[in-house]
């Protein structure tokens, strides 16, 4: 998987499988609003986009907002937006915003499993961390996808292409099923992801 730790935070953008051969983190958000209501067929009045509630989107509701398009805002947990926007019936069609790297790697695990797209760039919230990054080899106008935020497979120690191995202290079995959750196996209500269906308190 993706090694984030010389930056924290990234820049995100997580839409469902109609929508994913449209999307472009580098592309105005009225562009990417406009491109999945085209893509499902609806209004960007019709679309709804999760973001995590902090200051430092005050500039990408207000864009959102200047579309038509309807806001979610979501006081933490951007997993579980990602899930909402990758999965039919939540009413979320996208998800945009800067959270969590780590929180990226996993949203790009779900993506695997669903279908849809993430995409992503790093985002340094100082010099410090800029240079850190830098130092470290990143790419920092590079646009990651999901196969950079997580590959097939499932450890460095694996055989190039391999299915098998272990992978944080767990052993995952060989072949592509194995590697994906059935969909009915996740569950989001109020805004949280939870495995198997399990009641939400």
């Amino acid at each position: 998987m993706f090694d984030p730790s010389a930056v924290f935070y990234m820049d995100k953008l997580v839409a469902g499988p109609e929508a994913a051969e449209f999307v472009d983190i580098e592309a105005p958000i009225s562009v990417n609003v406009r491109r999945v209501a085209k893509a499902k067929r609806v209004t960007p009045e019709d679309v709804t986009v999760v973001v995590l509630d902090r200051p430092r989107h005050d500039g990408i509701i207000k864009e959102i907002r200047e579309t038509g398009a309807r806001i979610k805002l979501i006081s933490d947990g951007d997993v579980a937006g990602s899930i909402l926007a990758l999965r039919e019936g939540t009413g979320v069609d996208l998800l945009l915003g800067i959270g969590g790297t780590p929180e990226g790697i996993i949203s790009a695990c779900a993506v695997k499993c669903l279908g849809g797209v993430i995409q992503g760039k790093l985002w340094p919230k100082d010099d410090a961390e800029r240079q850190r990054a830098l130092d470290a080899g990143h790419d920092l106008d590079r646009v990651l996808t999901t196969d950079d935020l997580v590959s097939g497979r499932t450890c460095s120690s694996s055989p190039p292409g391999s299915r098998t191995g272990s992978c944080c202290g767990g052993s995952l079995p060989g072949g592509d099923r194995d590697h994906r959750l059935d969909r009915d196996a996740v569950q989001v209500r109020d805004g949280q992801a939870d495995r198997f269906g399990a009641p939400v308190e």
